[in-house]
């Protein structure tokens, strides 16, 4: 990424973020924000629970073998 786009989407970032109505995903990015700095413990316990179940979730998921490739999806939303 050059300057300018480097730029530029740092500016798109900044209007994206101060539209946000959502909470949790505020907290997120402060999370992502505060590890990047080291200011962060463990990002795991700055995870909403909510968070925290969905991971767990889609780890089982893996586990159990119920995913799928990339490809797959992508070719079945535009055959869908």
């Amino acid at each position: 990424m050059n300057m300018s786009e480097s730029k530029s989407t740092k500016k798109e970032l900044v209007g994206w973020i101060e539209s946000l109505k959502d909470d949790a995903i505020l907290g997120l990015l402060n999370s992502v924000k505060l590890s990047s700095e080291g200011k962060s413990g463990d990002w795991w316990d700055e995870l909403t629970e909510s968070d925290r179940v969905n991971i767990l979730s889609g780890i089982r998921d893996f586990e159990q073998g119920l995913t799928m490739n990339s490809k797959d999806f992508w070719n079945g939303l535009a055959n869908g």
